[in-house]
């Protein structure tokens, strides 16, 4: 186990260094005004409307960086300082939401995928590693059978082939995004690369995240084959 401690420590270094990078380029976008003045609300709204969507509602979430679009209600949840700030950071963030409304609209395959995965995710991901500790410890204790230790592998599987459909599904939303700003002249050239710089820093925490959950699950998969031998 104690390569798996190993590993799981080293992503959650990773994960935590680019979190704080995240943290600190928002903070830093947040401080710089939007040259043409419009909040993050009114901008997802701008964006929805100029791509033909008229069922979404943007309304206000808590808590810092807690932006999402809900397929379920066809809502853009933004938090309180994207719905109002008038930044480079809220127009980002508020504009990459709508991405993902876009995407809705659109039919995009990753996030058809992503929302069928949902209910099963929710599932796995907080009975899996209960089941692997357990199908470890059956056969810990002279137990024949790896089915439990298989099953357990299995569910967290499913997370995983979660968190590498969520990439493409984020990497588009921001694309989208800034392909619209750039179209409609809503930033400035300086304002559009901080803008897709934030951004930018956004997906790495989708991509180290997976990257995690693949180290992992290809540790319990070593330890199953190792057992058959």
């Amino acid at each position: 186990m104690i390569s798996y401690y190993l590993v799981t420590g080293i992503f959650l270094v990773i994960g935590m260094a680019v979190s704080a990078t995240l943290k600190r380029k928002f903070r830093e976008y947040g401080s710089i005004p939007i040259s043409n003045g419009l909040s993050g609300k009114e901008v997802a709204e701008l964006m929805l409307l100029q791509n033909g969507i008229h069922d979404v509602t943007v309304t206000s979430a808590n808590g810092f960086l807690s932006d999402h679009y809900n397929p379920t209600n066809k809502t853009v949840n933004l938090s309180p300082d994207v719905y109002a700030g008038r930044s480079i950071s809220a127009v980002a963030v508020a504009a990459h939401e709508c991405g993902h409304a876009v995407q809705h609209a659109k039919a995009y395959g990753p996030l058809q995928m992503r929302s069928a995965l949902v209910p099963v995710v929710q599932v796995s991901s907080s009975l899996s590693h209960w089941v692997i500790l357990a199908g470890l410890g059956i056969m810990g204790f002279g137990g024949g059978s790896q089915a439990i230790l298989l099953l357990g592998i299995i569910l967290f599987a499913a997370s995983t082939i979660f968190s590498l459909i969520t990439l493409p599904v984020e990497y588009d939303a921001s694309a989208r995004a800034l392909k619209w700003m750039e179209a409609t002249h809503l930033t400035t050239p300086s304002e559009h690369d901080k803008a897709a710089d934030a951004l930018k820093w956004a997906a790495r925490t989708y991509v180290v995240a997976a990257l995690a959950s693949i180290a992992q699950l290809l540790y319990f998969i070593s330890i199953f084959m190792g057992r058959r031998d």
